[in-house]
């Protein structure tokens, strides 16, 4: 004779997490209720209710002063508000499967899409989320009623909905269940609920009873798993029977059989199952029959070690802590994924990848018997999913995204797909003087270039620069599709030299001439502009042959002739700074940009020798603007013209003898007054002569002064203008320059 006991008998995750936070709970001493029995398990209530845990059927029966615990099988969205408004303590021990059926049927709502959910519409579970729906909901128990419900909803076939399972609704049902929507409704979107556990128990339920003689379940007769597990073993052995103590057991007919198969719904608690098989066990050694079977524990042990290392497993999300997330991955051992082994990119926070009730598949790492853990990893399992991907998109060199999370020797590492690939730092930038430490954190742009293993090593290289030269070749012809002369353009200063700058207008390559950056003289560009800042320029010349652009960066309102016409007329009155001073008058700031000439005549309103007599650099002076010549861009100031006229001074008259009271006064003015010698030679007509001649000597040398200076500046304005071409042609070439290092 020989017993074979299902590995997937009794307590799943969730029934056994709520068991333990009620347990935990009245350990610590707490006054603890239940919305209902805790699971569909009398035997398993009514030893908690000895303990002091009372199942209530409505909220108002809980005491004040307890804590509410809400079982596995969840609660109605208005049943938690309810508990939130009566100010309740309470602690939710929803099962995590459950939780994800609430949140997805809640996203339905939100977005209008009805929900059809398979499962029991009595069974509390389902009444939970019917509950969490804010769409219209509709359920089925099998196949057949959702024919005859799928004929009488008004979904249209062409709209979209929303399938779910209960945890515990039969796999075998539910594949039937999905050919039926797949043919009615073209745009459904289902979602597998049903809990990995009750698909492996009923799967291990229906092999095993297939081959036995006898088949026992073991579980509650309230409990919906239990029932579907006795419904699936009758088809398959017609000796099955439902128990839910040890009891119940027919020790006649196990004695008669030879192969006894048991398993065990997920409300059955584990010291239930051992009663029945200790039961079992003694009326098989009184019939003195030779037994091949393994205790509870024994076989309870196995089933931890089945889990190997290396090997592939689907675990849903517990909990999550910033060092690792906990997982139930459907055994007695706790499964846990450190954090650094959950994605490559070491910057996210394991709640940014993972949320609870995800179901995720995992790689075992490392089993740990006597702790009775599984150290996971899911970065593995998706850099391995996404290896086969990346080997054809190497082949298909289609642009990829993905983020540079750090930089190491020689380039940089970006993370696709939870692979990491390398980037050299000869492709990881348009030009090799660019800071790869400035790509951290950036999500950028890719092809792959290789993509190869050699045993256990992959080598997966790429180039971020592949990508930037198609998209600059890209721009480039636009760019020169639209370019016409006077568009403006925003560009980045990426060169200087000491005659312009170098703009990158997207692709192409224009120079700002030095002297186009500013209005007043400068030096060197670098006074304007710096290497990265961003300018709006505007084409001032296009050379189609040598691809050569000219721009312009100088604000035509801020153009200080401009100003001068606009705000400074003839007659102004300045302050005006000297800034240099010459045999033939001083020259004074008048606005930034512009010079005026104060001739040595118009400085004071005496003759002077020279202008430094008067005026000395750095000197602000009042003066009027008394002509400008725009055409020639010229101003001429005038000191004097603000100055009094010189008044002549009084000739001394000498006093007269009284007069004689006969004589008249008026003949004292016949008597003609010496006037002083200086006055007589001023009014002498040859001297008069020689200082007129003097001063027309004077102006002409001024003029031919003014024509020398005027043809220096012609001069001057010719060597600039050749200078200019030469630096263009300098220019031109650091451009191509310039577009070969892009190339």
């Amino acid at each position: 004779m020989s017993i074979h006991v299902a590995k997937t008998a009794g307590f799943c995750f969730g029934v056994n997490r709520a068991v333990d936070i009620v347990n935990s709970m009245l350990d610590r001493g707490e006054k603890v209720c239940t919305l209902g029995p805790i699971i569909h398990n009398m035997e398993m209530v009514s030893e908690l209710e000895s303990r002091g845990c009372k199942a209530v059927d409505k909220l108002e029966d809980c005491p004040k002063d307890c804590t509410i615990v809400i079982r596995s099988h969840g609660v109605s969205k208005s049943v938690m508000d309810k508990i939130e408004k009566l100010a309740l303590k309470c602690v939710d021990a929803t099962c995590p499967f459950v939780k994800k059926i609430h949140s997805i049927v809640t996203e339905a709502g939100e977005n209008n899409i009805p929900v059809l959910i398979a499962g029991n519409k009595n069974h509390p579970e389902v009444e939970g989320i019917i509950g969490h729906c804010g769409s219209d909901c509709y359920t089925f128990n099998s196949d057949a009623e959702l024919v005859e419900l799928l004929a009488n909803i008004p979904i249209e076939k062409n709209n979209d909905v929303i399938v779910v399972a209960q945890t515990t609704f039969s796999k075998k049902e539910w594949k039937k269940c999905l050919k039926t929507v797949k043919k009615v409704y073209t745009n459904a979107k289902i979602f597998d609920t049903i809990c990995k556990a009750t698909s492996e128990r009923q799967n291990e339920a229906d092999l095993i009873s297939g081959n036995s003689d006898l088949m026992i379940v073991i579980g509650d007769r309230h409990s919906s798993n239990t029932a579907k597990l006795y419904d699936i073993c009758k088809s398959r052995c017609a000796d099955t029977f439902l128990i839910e103590t040890a009891k119940e057991l027919d020790k006649d007919l196990v004695s008669k059989s030879r192969s006894i198969g048991v398993t065990a719904g997920a409300s059955t608690p584990a010291r239930i199952i051992k009663e029945v098989l200790d039961t079992m066990s003694e009326e098989i050694k009184s019939s003195e029959t030779v037994v091949e079977t393994e205790s509870f524990e024994e076989m309870l042990e196995e089933s931890l070690k089945n889990l190997n290392t290396n090997e592939r497993v689907k675990g849903v999300v517990v909990s999550i802590a910033p060092n690792e997330v906990i997982v139930d991955v459907g055994r007695k051992q706790s499964g846990f994924i450190p954090a650094d082994e959950l994605s490559n990119d070491p910057s996210v926070k394991p709640e940014d990848v993972v949320k609870v009730g995800d179901e995720l598949e995992l790689l075992i790492m490392k089993t740990n018997d006597v702790e009775g853990t599984i150290m996971l990893s899911k970065r593995r399992v998706d850099a391995q999913k996404g290896w086969e991907e990346l080997k054809q998109l190497a082949e298909t060199q289609e642009v990829l995204t993905g983020k540079v999370t750090n930089v190491v020797k020689g380039g940089v590492i970006v993370i696709y797909n939870d692979n990491r690939v390398f980037i050299p730092a000869s492709q990881a930038t348009a030009s090799r003087d660019e800071n790869l430490e400035d790509l951290v954190g950036q999500e950028v742009q890719f092809k792959l270039i290789e993509a190869s293993q050699r045993g256990r090593m992959k080598r997966i290289v790429g180039s971020i620069r592949a990508v930037l030269r198609e998209q600059r070749a890209a721009q480039r012809a636009t760019f020169w599709e639209t370019c016409e002369v006077g568009k403006h353009y925003k560009g980045v200063v990426k060169s200087i030299t000491n005659y312009g700058a170098f703009v990158d207008l997207g692709g192409v390559f224009g120079m700002i001439h030095i002297s186009e950056l500013s209005w007043t003289h400068i030096k060197n560009p670098s006074e304007v502009v710096s290497i990265g800042d961003e300018v709006d320029v505007y084409v001032k010349e296009i050379n189609e042959e040598t691809k050569k652009i000219s721009l312009g960066y100088k604000d035509p309102d801020a153009n200080p002739w401009e100003i001068l016409r606009r705000d400074y007329p003839v007659d102004t009155v300045v302050d005006a700074t000297i800034v240099g001073l010459t045999t033939f008058g001083a020259f004074a700031n008048v606005i930034p940009g512009i010079d005026g000439l104060i001739h040595i005549s118009q400085i004071a309103n005496k003759r002077i020798e020279k202008p430094e007599d008067v005026l000395k650099i750095g000197e602000t002076v009042k003066a009027k603007i008394i002509a400008i010549d725009f055409d020639k861009k010229r101003v001429s100031l005038s000191i004097r013209a603000l100055l009094p006229t010189e008044e002549k001074p009084e000739a001394p008259v000498e006093e007269a003898a009284p007069a004689e009271e006969d004589e008249v006064v008026v003949a004292s003015t016949e008597t003609p007054v010496e006037e002083p010698a200086a006055e007589a030679e001023a009014s002498d007509p040859v001297v008069e002569a020689a200082d007129k001649l003097e001063e027309k000597v004077e102006e002409v040398k001024t003029k031919v002064k003014e024509k020398i200076e005027e043809a220096k500046e012609k001069v001057e304005e010719k060597v600039e203008e050749l200078k200019e071409k030469a630096d263009e042609a300098a220019a031109e070439t650091e451009a191509k320059a310039e577009e070969a290092k892009d190339e």
